[in-house]
């Protein structure tokens, strides 16, 4: 069966925090869209928790921020800690006062911002969400893209934003590469009802632990902490589960030598890990945003943050080339081209840096990259500079 005919209506598959940024930037704009979801509903998975600065502002000018602050914790600072030694330096990000509306991170999972994204699309009219609508492959012609889907159904559009995942099909009906790289470590994710401040002297709500046998990332989130430790890739996910239980012993024991009661674990989660762009964020009518376009590690909370850029930037530029403005198609490539060196040159960079700062192992080059951080700490210029980078503000400015 073959869908309506297309008019301007904009097709967007995925229905994660990416899509439905992408399908609100459009209906916005009096773009009808409609989304294309295989779930039954909207994911509970909350794998990214961390929003930026200029993510809030986005989020601001789509009208769902007072409800991300309200249900969110606002983190003013982060931190560098040595696993043996304490804490290195803490970077108050209130020196980007100047530079953003909103000089914070704010901790929220994903899962709670899709909702608000959701409930924003509905309120206005002749915009649609299927569920249980999973889209197999793409064809397009020189006026419409259809999206096929699993049952054999299509969906036509005048164009297609794909926000369906790392896996991506409509990435593989494309046949774009998606080069990179897969790290040797699992990322373990846990989330525990226990209190780390209490447990950890000086704990920030986002801290970052050097360790050259065992680095983490400890984040609080409103309902609990979660921790991410490396681990094995040549070890099965049942007995690294097993021996949990040690490791997070290991982590209160390393602060004052105690072992102390068994903790809290809510829930335990191994991802491998990817660092990989595709070979083009566009193609003819068809938009690549997000996981769908790009994957990378998790230090530094950029993935979620890079995607919802992609659909603010992207989804404002194929609004003008929908209602006709001239000269957008043109504009349109050359911010799929801009973000796609995003990706490359920023995302990526940034985050693989941040994996090999936690893990370095000889003892000179630790105790330089301490004192070089205690340094940008302890200076407002330095560190608004290295804040810009971190925080994402740097990724939207054009160079010089």
């Amino acid at each position: 069966m073959t869908g309506a005919p297309s008019g301007g209506r904009v097709l967007v598959a995925g229905a994660g925090p990416v899509g439905l940024t992408a399908a609100l930037v459009l209906a916005r704009s009096g773009v009808p869209v409609t989304v294309l979801e295989a779930g039954p509903g909207l994911s509970a998975e909350s794998r990214a928790s961390t929003f930026h600065p200029p993510t809030l502002e986005m989020l601001e000018d789509l009208g769902v921020l007072g409800p991300v602050l309200e249900q969110g914790l606002v983190a003013r600072t982060f931190q560098y800690r040595d696993r043996r030694t304490g804490p290195v330096a803490d970077l108050d990000l209130a020196v980007l006062a100047q530079d953003t509306r909103h000089p914070y991170r704010v901790q929220l999972e994903q899962g709670k911002l899709t909702p608000l994204l959701l409930r924003a699309l509905s309120r206005l009219p002749g915009n649609e969400v299927r569920f249980g609508a999973r889209v197999s492959a793409v064809r397009q012609d020189a006026h419409t893209v259809e999206a096929v889907l699993s049952d054999g159904t299509t969906v036509r559009g005048s164009h297609l934003v794909a926000a369906d995942g790392a896996h991506s099909a409509v990435r593989h009906s494309l046949g774009s590469g998606f080069e990179g790289m897969t790290y040797p470590e699992r990322f373990l994710v846990v989330s525990v009802e226990d209190d780390l401040a209490a447990e950890l002297p000086g704990l920030a709500p986002i801290a970052y632990v050097m360790d050259p046998d065992e680095w983490l990332v400890l984040l609080r989130t409103p309902d609990h902490w979660r921790i991410l430790l490396p681990t094995s890739g040549d070890t099965t996910d049942a007995a690294e589960l097993a021996r949990l239980p040690d490791r997070l012993s290991a982590l209160r024991a390393s602060a004052d030598g105690r072992a102390g009661p068994p903790w809290r674990v809510i829930q335990a989660a191994l991802h491998r890990v990817h660092q990989r762009v595709a070979g083009t964020f566009r193609r003819g009518r068809v938009l690549l945003c997000g996981d769908a376009a790009h994957v990378n590690n998790p230090l530094g909370g950029m993935g979620m943050n890079s995607g919802i850029h992609d659909a603010v930037l992207m989804g404002t530029a194929l609004c003008a080339v929908v209602t006709g403005r001239p000269g957008a198609d043109a504009e349109l490539e050359r911010v799929a081209e801009a973000r796609r060196d995003c990706a490359l040159t920023y995302v990526g960079a940034q985050t693989h840096r941040n994996w090999e700062r936690l893990r370095v192992r000889d003892p000179a080059r630790r105790s330089a990259l301490a004192a070089e951080l205690r340094a940008t700490a302890a200076d407002p210029a330095r560190a608004r500079q290295a804040l810009l980078r971190s925080s994402m503000i740097a990724s939207l400015r054009t160079p010089g």
